[in-house]
């Protein structure tokens, strides 16, 4: 991975290419690679020597944040973005799905370890058995919020085709609406549409 990264980052360099991110993202889950450490390691050393005003962002689901080496990791790079879409167990089953063993208030605890140096992302959605914009849904993700207290918060919505019927998205002003409270309590928030 090293080695390939500063060959693409050298080429850049030498043509002249911008880079002001570099962000772990995709098919699968970042943390998960066994060598995600030293990976991120890797990457700050390079991109220091490259590219020295480049942000290195991670998109992660945070259900490994609670191993030391990913948690120690998460905390040298620039944005760590971690994902909660749903303030309970049950609703977490109904959107997301998880496999294995994932106990929201556990990610809520691990999150807290940041300190609020983190950005947390949520996607607000309707769905059979789920609606961000209810009580039941929208309250507690807001009580979880001012628990953990990110520096920064992500809500957006869904994009592209989804793999289940009966999804419906929201509007970015429907979405401002629903954050409002949070936004006059001085919590800076990204809104997508």
């Amino acid at each position: 991975m090293r080695t390939a990264l500063e060959s693409k980052l050298k080429e850049c360099a030498a043509a002249g290419v911008p880079i002001d991110s570099i962000t772990f993202s995709g098919d699968g889950e970042p943390t998960l690679n066994p060598e995600f450490p030293q990976i991120i390691d890797d990457t700050l050393a390079l991109r220091d020597r490259y590219y020295p005003d480049a942000v290195v962002s991670v998109l992660s689901n945070a259900t490994m944040i609670g191993r030391k080496e990913v948690y120690d990791a998460l905390r040298k790079v620039d944005k760590p973005i971690l994902k909660l879409d749903a303030p309970t167990d049950d609703l977490v089953r109904v959107i997301n799905r998880p496999q294995g063993d994932y106990h929201v208030e556990d990610v809520v605890r691990n999150l807290a370890a940041f300190e609020g140096d983190f950005i947390l992302q949520t996607m607000f959605l309707r769905a059979p058995g789920f609606d961000s914009s209810s009580p039941e849904v929208l309250g507690p993700w807001m009580d979880i919020v001012r628990r953990i207290r990110p520096r920064e918060i992500m809500v957006y919505t869904i994009d592209r085709p989804v793999p289940a019927e009966g999804l419906r998205k929201f509007t970015g002003e429907e979405m401002r609406a629903l954050v409002q409270p949070l936004i006059d309590e001085g919590f800076k928030i990204q809104i997508k549409s």
